[in-house]
Order: structure tokens, then sequence, then C-alpha cells
């Protein structure tokens, strides 16, 4: 399985070539989730993985809230068995993503609300 850094995810995401990945339940990405990502709450099916991340050669990339929990290493396996080639894990997830001040989206990050 391929890690990717923060620093290499950040690249990706300034050029706009990557799907990014959050696998941890819903309300917990509608909390805050890294800027455009999408949310892969349970089991991902072929039809669902089309939608998440339209472009089987593209670059997938899966994350959740960091370096203890695996969803998102299962989620990469899962593109992996659809076909996908490159699928990344950021294993810091939003941990690391944090520890780093950066931004984050959702209802957590709304005006007035702190983190």
């Amino acid at each position: 399985m391929q890690r990717i850094s923060r620093d290499d995810l950040r690249v990706l995401l300034d050029t706009g070539s990557v799907s990014l990945v959050e696998a941890l339940p819903e309300p917990q990405y509608a909390a805050d989730h890294l800027p455009g990502s999408v949310n892969l709450p349970g089991d991902l099916t072929a039809e669902l993985a089309a939608q998440l991340a339209p472009d089987p050669v593209g670059t997938v990339v899966t994350y959740c809230s960091g370096p203890s929990c695996g969803r998102s290493k299962v989620a990469a396996a899962a593109f992996g068995r659809l076909g996908y080639r490159d699928v990344r894990v950021y294993e810091g997830g939003k941990t690391d993503w944090a520890a780093a001040g950066l931004p984050f989206e959702g209802s957590r990050t709304a005006p007035g609300v702190t983190r």
C-alpha cells in the first residue's frame, strides 16, 4: 500500500489532480474534513467508487482521523480491488493536518466556531 505525506498531498490538492476520500462516518465528515474531500462512510461499491473517484487511472488518496485509524487503509484496499491504479493512504489524516495548522471545511469550521 502506497503512502503519501502531507506535503505531497498538498501539491496534488493545489494542482487539482487527486480524488481525496475521507473514510469516516458521515457525522465526523460533516463536522470537519480536509478541503475538497468527499466522504466514504461505509463499504465501497463499484457504483460509489465511480461517484467518489470517477477516474480509475487518476490518483486517489484516502485518509481518516490519524495513524491509529485503519479505515483509510481498508478504503484504499477496496479502491485497489475495484481496479484503481494509483491509490495512496495519508496515514497522518486529520491529526497530522490539524497539527500543521491547515484549514478544514465542515460545520465546526463555520464562522464563529472554533476547532
